[in-house]
């Protein structure tokens, strides 16, 4: 999909340097991937700390993931 937006050059800047793509589409896209796979680890931890999943890991193991997860 072709869209159109804003975005500050400094950030660009930044996430072509994080993501190491000089072109911006592939930096973007690079980002958004990530940003969606963060926020789907983050969920997924939250169901698990709050019991409603039947995932195997201990609570200790679970709190370790969780503190990686932090920024």
């Amino acid at each position: 999909m072709r869209i159109t937006v804003e975005i500050e050059d400094s950030k660009v800047r930044a996430i072509q340097k994080m993501t190491r793509q000089r072109k911006k589409s592939p930096a973007l896209v690079a980002a958004l991937d990530e940003f969606i796979a963060f926020k789907r680890r983050q969920a997924f931890l939250a169901k698990v700390m709050a019991g409603e999943t039947d995932y195997l890991a201990s609570n200790e193991q679970v709190e370790a993931m969780a503190r990686l997860e932090r920024p």
